[in-house]
């Protein structure tokens, strides 16, 4: 069974920086802000929602099917994916563009200020979803407006159930759109940032947002995860990393892990175990695709 992921492939800048954001920015001059950050490291890696979730995804035995559109330098990203057995035949190359491109700096606390150019993304709605006997699951990630609209409307008329995961792209959503998201969708995963802001603007409680979907997931960091069901909120405790090293890419890697349950139709509780797992294994590697899984260990 296949699980069909849109969302963005991108190549991701990532740099470190070794103080902490907090010093360098005054907050009572936040109206002229104009400031540097000495990046010692730099290196860049394949990246992007789509391309990471597929990754997790199909190091634990999955099999993912990412839907994304890549620009006139993408012909290497497109390259690696089959290399590693993903099936490309979803991916659409936007000749006149350039693939996404992610500029991400993270600070000694791990927190991290990120640049986004969307290029080919942008045009990820010309792709549209149809009915396929293999696809039994889908998750919408963030990826352009039109395309994250239009593809949970058509995942809703092709009858496939899917994760709605706005992450990064929540902002560019109002209420009514949210909701709407919402209505469409099976299951609904946030950390707790965007949980706030999804309830903000929604005006819906997690209860009341659990009772329309067949779950709500609210990921909370090294916290663990809340997994609520038809309005019962349950804490899925954490799973301590073995070093925290890069935090790009895991909740990623979370959602490669909860997909891979919700494959096989483990229990919401189960599929989010499994997601913490990953995201802290994660965690003690550089980049959102440079590390292996043992399945069997993972309890795949």
């Amino acid at each position: 069974m296949a699980t069909l992921i849109c969302g963005s492939l991108a190549f991701d800048t990532i740099m470190n920086f070794e103080g902490r954001f907090a010093e360098q920015i005054l907050p009572d001059q936040l109206h002229i802000l104009n400031v540097s950050f000495l990046v010692p490291t730099l290196r860049r890696d394949f990246g992007g929602c789509a391309g990471n979730i597929a990754y997790a995804l199909k190091a634990l035995g999955g099999d993912p099917l990412p839907m994304a559109t890549v620009g006139n330098d993408g012909a290497g990203y497109v390259q690696r994916l089959r290399e590693l057995g993903i099936a490309t035949t979803h991916v659409r190359e936007i000749s006149e563009t350039y693939t996404a491109q992610a500029l991400i700096m993270t600070d000694r606390d791990n927190n991290q200020i990120t640049a986004f150019h969307p290029g080919a993304m942008m045009q990820a709605h010309v792709t549209r979803i149809e009915r396929h006997p293999d696809v039994k699951l889908g998750i919408i990630s963030p990826d352009g407006r039109d395309a994250m609209l239009q593809h949970a409307e058509q995942f809703k008329a092709a009858g496939i159930p899917f994760v709605f995961d706005p992450g990064q792209g929540l902002p560019m959503f109002d209420g009514k759109d949210l909701a709407h998201f919402v209505e469409l969708a099976s299951w609904v995963t946030v950390n707790d940032y965007e949980g706030k802001m999804l309830c903000e603007r929604t005006g819906w409680t997690p209860e009341q947002i659990s009772r329309k979907v067949r779950g709500l997931v609210i990921t909370l960091g090294h916290e663990g995860s809340e997994v609520w069901v038809d309005g019962r909120k349950t804490l899925v405790p954490p799973v301590q990393a073995a070093a925290v090293v890069d935090p790009t890419g895991c909740g990623d890697a979370y959602r490669g892990g909860l997909l891979y349950g919700l494959e096989r139709g483990w229990t919401l509780e189960r599929s989010a175990a499994l997601g913490n797992r990953m995201g802290s294994h994660k965690i003690a590697h550089r980049g959102p695709q440079n590390y292996t899984v043992s399945p069997q260990a993972f309890g795949a």
